[in-house]
């Protein structure tokens, strides 16, 4: 699924009540919606999200927000390049995902990202 399937998933879902969403603090905040960074670049954010959950370098949420933006952010950039890699396609299933990921998840998800965009 795609950049454009997901904004229309995400339009039409009112599962998604952003005003009800927690707040999160100062340090985990993010700018904006997903960007279209070279496929390299996004592969480097996602490794870095993935150590970052295993490394535990946060709270639980922080590391939660850091994968998913991670994972947007790959999407975008799979999209953008034509990529259809492994890594394209875990990102583009976890974008989409409605319920959070649990912190075992995470870490499972972590060390499959490590694993299939191994240099």
């Amino acid at each position: 699924m795609r950049l454009a399937s997901l904004i229309a998933l995400f339009a039409a879902s009112p599962l998604l009540l952003l005003a009800d969403a927690p707040r999160a603090d100062a340090a985990c905040s993010t700018q904006g919606g997903p960007k279209r960074v070279p496929y390299g670049e996004a592969v480097q954010e996602a490794r870095q999200a993935a150590e970052a959950v295993l490394a535990r370098s946060g709270d639980e949420a922080c590391l939660r927000g850091k994968l998913s933006n991670a994972m947007l952010l790959m999407s975008a950039s799979c999209e953008a390049s034509g990529e259809a890699t492994p890594l394209c396609q875990l990102a583009d299933s976890l974008a989409v995902r409605l319920q959070p990921l649990s912190l075992n998840e995470m870490d499972a998800r972590a060390e499959e990202i490590l694993g299939i965009s191994a240099p």
